[in-house]
């Protein structure tokens, strides 16, 4: 579902990504580890198109959402307001609200459709970030360091909820410091060092995926 040729891209004249060659199949969990600054928020971006390339090619067939690190939830909208904002403005004779309360109750949070987000708590945050996400019905989903901030027991909850709601074709790729949370939840991780893809791991086939992993940081 998702390609990538020969991916350049340099940031005043330092190299981020040196001829980045992936692909992602449709229904598969990708998971990007790698030390700071090694591209993988870089490579998340563009591939939404926040960013330009310098060379190569990147073919997506269907729909394209971003899950920001930081939620980013307008403070001053409710929950409900937040999550049929965006498609409202795409298809404004549409009512997204009964789509948007099915979706808060299956991600558990349909009691807080009224709070505003100073009200709700990091978990409760990323499950709003994800119906806004999901409401968009996106073949990709993209999430940059989806667990930042959370517990133990929360991110254990996040790797079943995106579990949950990958499949039906959707593929996730998914940035992230945190190797346990991606060799739980990732079919795959590849891992980026210095602009290049330094490792390419299956943890389900690996004895040891994290020390594996480690080796590269």
């Amino acid at each position: 579902m998702l390609t990538i040729d020969k991916l350049h891209k340099t940031f005043n004249n330092h190299t981020i990504l040196n001829g980045i060659d992936l692909k992602v199949p449709s229904g598969s969990i990708l998971g990007l580890a790698g030390p700071s600054g090694s591209g993988k928020s870089t490579l998340l971006r563009i591939i939404q198109g926040l960013d330009s390339i310098d060379q190569g090619t990147i073919t997506c067939k269907g729909t394209v959402c971003f899950m920001f690190q930081d939620f980013q939830l307008f403070p001053h909208m409710n929950v409900m307001q937040n999550i049929i904002y965006a498609p409202s403005i795409r298809n404004p004779g549409h009512d997204y609200k009964k789509e948007a309360q099915k979706l808060l109750a299956k991600l558990g949070i349909d009691s807080k459709a009224d709070s505003f987000p100073s009200k709700l708590s990091g978990g409760q945050k990323q499950r709003v970030a994800l119906a806004r996400s999901l409401i968009m019905k996106p073949d990709l989903l993209l999430c940059d360091e989806p667990t930042s901030g959370l517990d133990v027991a929360t991110i254990d909850e996040v790797v079943e909820l995106l579990k949950s709601v990958c499949g039906n074709n959707m593929s996730m790729i998914i940035a992230s410091h945190d190797l346990d949370f991606l060799t739980k939840i990732a079919d795959r991780i590849i891992v980026l060092k210095e602009g290049n893809i330094a490792a390419d791991i299956e943890p389900s086939k690996s004895k040891n995926p994290i020390s594996q992993l480690k080796e590269y940081y």
